[in-house]
């Protein structure tokens, strides 16, 4: 289980660089919000705007999913072969656009332009969980993965999961968008490369590795059931009874914020630090010249 939900998050870290937008949203953020406390505000709301879109896609597939229970095998290898393929075009750059074959998406994305302040930041996020031509394979291959498990609850956190893994990364580069050198957006960015006389992008290769890689692991583990735990049992059992006490989307949710809050707070406290420690330098370098 643990497995599905990693790849969720990478996922959305993945999408959130994908070639044909890279960066575009930390540099939105981190020119138009400023503020530090502001910024964790946005990044909330933004966070909500692609929750309302995507965990009611995830939570329909794993009604879905849960029709073909009787049909387990047939459905394992299906989405295994879907996976592959879909990490094979991620690889090669293709891509496809999933907000066309929803409805009122391209309006959404026209209000999310209009509007101004958290309006606009929540538009923007229900407008990005689905759209991208390059992010296309990475999200078909998550709800695929959900469909597959047939459970509606987990699916539904797959989802909002996915959506953290775009949140995080998000919130954590606008703040320190001004800080990040040249060389480090290059290698954030990733890079093309030729390979048989076709233009490939390292972002796309390292997703289509990772949906591709899910696929033969789901063949081959009986759709993950017989994946190696990626924790100790004892840590699951205490999480499930956790996670029973605690159970619902909200709660999902502000446990993903939260996650993020205390990443943020660590940054700007170490960034505070660092500054008093270079102020000091500097006045006892004052007083040293006196």
């Amino acid at each position: 289980m643990e497995i599905s939900l990693i790849t969720a998050f990478l996922g959305g870290m993945l999408a959130l660089l994908s070639p044909c937008s890279a960066l575009l949203l930390p540099a939105f953020f981190a020119s138009t919000v400023g503020a530090r406390m502001k910024l964790l505000t946005h990044g909330a709301t933004f966070y909500l705007g692609l929750v309302v879109t995507l965990v009611p896609l995830g939570l329909g597939l794993g009604a879905i999913g849960t029709l073909f229970t009787d049909h387990r095998g047939t459905l394992i290898v299906a989405t295994s072969v879907i996976l592959i393929i879909l990490g094979v075009v991620q690889m090669a750059g293709l891509g496809f656009d999933l907000s066309k074959a929803l409805p009122g998406t391209q309006r959404l994305q026209q209000q999310a332009h209009t509007r101004k302040g958290l309006l606009r930041t929540f538009l923007l996020g229900a407008a990005s969980g689905v759209a991208g031509f390059c992010a296309g394979p990475i999200l078909g291959a998550i709800l695929t993965l959900a469909l597959a498990h047939g459970s509606v609850g987990h699916a539904g956190l797959m989802l909002a999961i996915y959506g953290a893994g775009m949140v995080v990364p998000l919130i954590i580069l606008a703040a320190l968008w001004g800080r990040i050198g040249a060389r480090s957006m290059t290698l954030i960015r990733g890079r093309s490369f030729s390979l048989f006389s076709r233009r490939l992008h390292t972002t796309s290769v390292i997703a289509g590795a990772l949906i591709a890689g899910v696929g033969v692991l789901f063949w081959t583990t009986n759709g993950l059931v017989t994946a190696p735990s990626l924790v100790p049992n004892e840590v699951q059992a205490w999480l499930q009874t956790f996670s029973a006490s605690v159970s619902g989307p909200v709660a999902d949710i502000l446990l993903i914020i939260g996650a993020a809050a205390v990443i943020l707070t660590i940054w700007s406290v170490n960034r505070r630090s660092a500054s008093r420690a270079r102020a000091n330098e500097g006045n006892d370098r004052q007083e040293a010249q006196r």
